[in-house]
């Protein structure tokens, strides 16, 4: 019985090369909610989004946000973003690909945003994420952190924060720790 349906997948796929048909390949779910997702996105006019494998690959592609208020104020900071194909039902693998001095994201590009982990719902998006992300710049916080030296200083002496990560940002060091320019 199980053969019998091969042979009928096979003679369907045979029937449709013959026709000149290109076999379609078939979309999952989570590739038609991120196309979903993406044609809606309504994000804040400091950050724009890239395919770098090129339109065909949706499920890996870029956010770049250049905050225009807080302490990261000019800086560029791009995030590649992995979605799943059960997506929306588990959030994207997001990682930070510029280093940078911040409490909730870690020299290794890790992101601790709570709707990236327990807080997350398939009712959420995109866009979602990336309002996240851009608020992460805007204000730190220093209660949640993935590098807690940045929050211990963000929380006990916040000129020193300030110091410490414009120096980071203009492509110093900041203890033994070098971070590239992102101004």
């Amino acid at each position: 019985m199980i053969n019998l349906f091969k042979v009928k997948a096979k003679q369907r796929e045979i029937s449709e090369n013959a026709n000149g048909k290109t076999p379609v390949k078939k979309q999952s779910a989570g590739e038609l909610r991120l196309h979903k997702d993406i044609s809606e996105l309504n994000q804040p006019k400091t950050c724009s989004i890239a395919f770098p494998n090129g339109k065909d690959d949706l499920m890996n592609f870029e956010v770049t946000i250049r905050p225009d208020e807080g302490y990261y104020l000019g800086g560029t900071f791009v995030f590649t973003f992995q979605v799943s194909p059960v997506y929306p039902h588990e959030p994207p693998k997001v990682k930070c690909k510029t280093k940078v001095y911040h409490p909730n994201i870690d020299l290794e590009g890790n992101v601790c945003l709570n709707i990236l982990r327990e807080d997350w719902k398939p009712v959420l998006s995109i866009n979602t994420l990336i309002y996240g992300l851009f608020h992460l710049f805007t204000q730190p916080n220093h209660e949640d952190p993935l590098n807690h030296d940045a929050a211990a200083v963000l929380r006990d002496n916040p000129k020193l924060f300030e110091t410490n990560m414009k120096r980071a940002m203009a492509g110093g060091y900041v203890g033994q720790t070098s971070f590239p320019r992102c101004l």
